[in-house]
């Protein structure tokens, strides 16, 4: 096991240091620059490449990343070129609001997708599991934005309610910052629960299908041991993989609802740093979007062997 963690953390630095220089070259094959959205139409050639001087941009590509990454690696993602602020400063308040709705969002999808998928899979083709498959295909085929707008403004017309504009951090009051997050959690917890109902589903049914399964039933051991000791088990690390994916789909994924319910959550950072070119922003949002995701990758591959240790990892 010791082993196989100092592979996998060799491996992940690898894949960061890949990461950081694919994200800062494809910040630098966006059309325009920082300059060019501060200068306009006003300003002459000599004001851009004073511009340009200051943030840098005169280098060599392979210097700027050069002095980027070597910053990066004492702690410090460098400064907003639009706002002046630390990136650091931006980006951990920004983490912490998409965390939690990540961690919300996962909740409620566990919650509802995993019974769902289960009973869909026990009844297969029956009426229940028509029922299930239904709401399954709304909500893999239903835009976020759209079942966001139907939440909203159904609540709003029935119990003449609306979430509150300025976001509250749960540091300083639960009540207020989860009547914040109510409805974009609920939006995207309802179509990762679809999409975690029909996964579970598959492997419940593909469980079913097994000749020791077919064969214990057939010797009229007890449903309920048949599940727990046949099917659960072999649900289970299908379900923790997916369920890695779907945080790390969460986490970088978020940028439509929280601009639609106006969160500063990370997406939404991300959002404002590439409609404005502010690399350093845009970079070390990126940086930590992929970090987080290495992390969530690895604790899963860990997780395998503590819930079966008949799973090999090397």
């Amino acid at each position: 096991m010791g082993t196989y963690l100092l592979k996998r953390l060799f491996a992940s630095i690898l894949t960061a240091i890949l990461a950081s220089i694919l994200v800062f070259l494809l910040m630098r094959m966006v059309p325009g620059d920082v300059v060019a959205q501060m200068m306009g139409q006003a300003g002459g050639e000599n004001a851009a490449t004073a511009l340009r001087e200051f943030f840098g941009l005169d280098r060599p590509i392979y210097v700027q990343y050069w002095v980027w990454i070597s910053n990066v690696l004492q702690g410090d993602l460098g400064t907003s070129w639009t706002r002046g602020l630390p990136v650091t400063e931006m980006i951990g308040p920004a983490f912490m609001v998409t965390l939690e709705i990540a961690v919300l969002t996962l909740t409620i999808a566990t919650l509802i997708g995993v019974p769902l998928g289960i009973l869909a899979g026990i009844y297969e083709n029956r009426p229940l599991d028509t029922a299930i498959q239904a709401f399954n295909i709304l909500g893999l085929a239903a835009p976020v934005f759209w079942v966001g707008l139907m939440l909203l403004v159904g609540v709003s017309a029935t119990l003449g309610w609306s979430p509150p504009l300025r976001f509250v951090p749960i540091t300083r009051s639960l009540g207020d910052n989860l009547s914040i997050l109510i409805l974009p959690v609920a939006s995207l917890g309802l179509l990762q629960a679809a999409a975690y109902s029909q996964f579970v589903r598959q492997n419940v049914v593909s469980a079913l299908g097994q000749e020791y399964v077919r064969t214990a039933i057939a010797k009229g051991v007890p449903t309920r041991t048949v599940f727990f000791k046949h099917i659960l088990r072999n649900v289970l690390i299908p379900v923790i993989t997916f369920m890695g994916l779907i945080l790390i789909q969460i986490l970088g994924g978020t940028v439509i609802i929280e601009s639609l319910f106006a969160l500063p959550g990370l997406g939404r950072l991300l959002l404002t740093a590439i409609e404005t070119r502010d690399y350093p922003v845009l970079q070390g949002a990126l940086l930590v979007v992929v970090v987080a995701a290495m992390i969530v990758n690895l604790v899963i591959d860990l997780a395998y062997r503590l819930i079966d240790p008949r799973v090999r990892v090397s």
